[in-house]
């Protein structure tokens, strides 16, 4: 097989998320993985000796594509300056609109679901990946009220808060099909644009 370890951990791995996003990360066994993998079990229990470091390392896996995603996203949305501009990449991370992204967010979900009852999944960093990206927004709120971009009225740690929820209900409503990544995005600005309103004159 072409590649060093390190390459052949990655192929187990991406074989892994591959499966979890078609058929669901319970369908997920030491077995199935090197099949979709294409390599031997022999193989998949020498990196991973047990299903539990498995999915540990799958998860992992997952993790390190977030911030370069997030960083495209940011990118793409122009000016880094305007807070409202930055919000709206962040919710639009949240939606799966295609499939990298489609694959990501299910296979995230399942993790999180899975983590309820499997402690060692709970305490890995990532599934706390929420808390980091509200204390994010509460800030990049708070800055944006201080500039006068949010009335003074506004509570930036409760903003962020129902910013996080709606995420997270409309990228769900994706992912089932009950609307599309163009719909939750007009959603979006809808919020959005009650949250900064435009100046007075």
């Amino acid at each position: 097989m072409p590649g060093g370890p390190d390459a052949r951990r990655t192929q187990i791995l991406d074989g892994l998320l591959r499966l979890a996003g078609r058929r669901g990360l319970h369908t997920a066994s030491m077995r199935t993985v090197a099949a979709e993998a294409g390599v031997s079990l022999r193989l998949v229990q020498y990196y991973f000796e047990t299903k539990e470091k498995l999915l540990v390392a799958g998860l992992e896996h997952l993790a390190a594509r977030m911030p370069g995603r997030l960083a495209a996203r940011l990118a793409a949305a122009g000016d880094r300056e305007d807070p409202r501009a930055v919000v709206e990449a962040v919710l639009a991370e949240a939606l799966p609109t295609d499939e990298e992204s489609r694959v990501f967010h299910l296979v995230y979900t399942s993790y999180a679901v899975l983590s309820a009852t499997d402690p060692v999944l709970a305490a890995q960093p990532f599934l706390r990946a929420p808390d980091e990206m509200e204390r994010f927004l509460t800030g990049l709120l708070e800055t944006a009220r201080h500039a006068g971009r949010l009335p003074a009225a506004s509570d930036p740690a409760a903003e962020a808060v129902l910013l996080l929820a709606v995420s997270a209900g409309l990228g769900t409503s994706v992912l089932l099909g009950q609307r599309t990544s163009g719909e939750a995005m007009n959603v979006f600005h809808y919020h959005l644009d009650r949250l900064f309103p435009e100046p007075a004159g």
